[in-house]
């Protein structure tokens, strides 16, 4: 009978096995805490972007049939989104009068307003800010809604 020699034997020690398993473990535990990260960057992306959708129908809709006024106006979208509107005349930085109201009064018109519409969305614990700019008619000016006569 043949006996092998114990150097010849080849294999892992149960202390490799053992070493081996504890660096998948560790590799395994960081590569789920990526995933989870991803998971929530994306969620909230997700969240922003209902939260862009919600501030283009507000501001889109906002004062098309009636004529805009400076004011607060605000409201729900549904149990997780509310929004608050400001309305206010813009007038350029270090300026009293707008280039409008300056080129109006020149050639003895009414000018058009410029309004400064600012928007807060918020949900949960978080906000998003949207701003725009809206011609206005005149004063006294006839139409529907923002119609400036003249203007295409």
């Amino acid at each position: 009978m043949t006996q092998h020699p114990r150097h010849a034997q080849r294999g892992f020690t149960l202390l490799e096995v053992i070493a081996a398993i504890a660096v998948l473990a560790v590799a395994f535990a960081a590569l789920m805490q990526v995933a989870g990260s991803s998971l929530r960057l994306t969620a909230r992306a997700g969240d922003r972007s209902i939260a862009a959708l919600h501030a283009r129908a507000v501001l889109d809709g906002a004062y098309v049939v009636d004529p805009l006024q400076p004011g607060i106006t605000q409201g729900k979208f549904d149990d997780n989104y509310s929004w608050r509107l400001t309305v206010s005349p813009w007038q350029p930085a270090g300026q009293q009068t707008s280039p409008l109201q300056l080129q109006a009064a020149n050639q003895n018109l009414s000018a058009p307003q410029l309004f400064r519409l600012d928007l807060l969305i918020t949900w949960g614990n978080q906000t998003a800010r949207f701003a725009t700019l809206r011609l206005a008619p005149p004063p006294g000016a006839t139409g529907v809604g923002n119609a400036i006569p003249g203007m295409p």
